[in-house]
């Protein structure tokens, strides 16, 4: 299956130690399936760097053997509570090698941000996201399943 990577460098070989806190599922290296969000997310990060917009591409293999997976299939309470507490900084993700779900997009996250803060409860919450199209994202905690799990095909700049 190949995978996308959205930033401003050629990657061949992701280091999850270059990320950033606060994410969705916490630290690590995020991929997608979607090549078009990929684009999405490199063209942002080239905005603020003034750098040009690079997708990588990957092979993901699927051997998941001797790794720990979380897979969230569903917009739904567990995914929603692990993604606020992984924005809070709780170290949830330390127990994954990967973890895949959808991603918290921006019009998604205005609406967990209203249920972090206490504006909504949890119902509304997960009743405003049922109506926005969600994409997904693959969550690389560790660099051993990097290794393990994907292999670097081609980079592109997006225009």
């Amino acid at each position: 299956m190949t995978v996308y990577h959205g930033t401003t460098d050629t990657i061949t070989m992701p280091d999850v130690s270059y990320s950033k806190l606060y994410l969705d599922f916490g630290p690590g290296f995020y991929v997608t399936t979607y090549q078009k969000q990929a684009e999405k997310w490199a063209l942002r990060k080239s905005l603020r760097s003034n750098k040009p917009a690079i997708v990588n591409l990957y092979e993901m293999s699927h051997d998941f053997e001797g790794l720990q997976v979380l897979r969230f299939d569903a917009d739904d309470e567990d995914w929603l509570d692990f993604v606020c507490s992984c924005r809070k900084g709780e170290m949830l993700h330390n127990r994954y090698d990967l973890i895949i779900g959808n991603v918290a997009n921006d019009d998604v996250f205005k609406t967990v941000d209203m249920y972090f803060r206490g504006l909504w409860d949890k119902e509304k919450a997960l009743e405003e996201i049922r109506y926005y199209k969600l994409n997904d994202q693959l969550c690389f905690g560790t660099q051993r399943a990097i290794e393990k799990l994907l292999t670097y095909k081609d980079s592109y700049v997006v225009r």
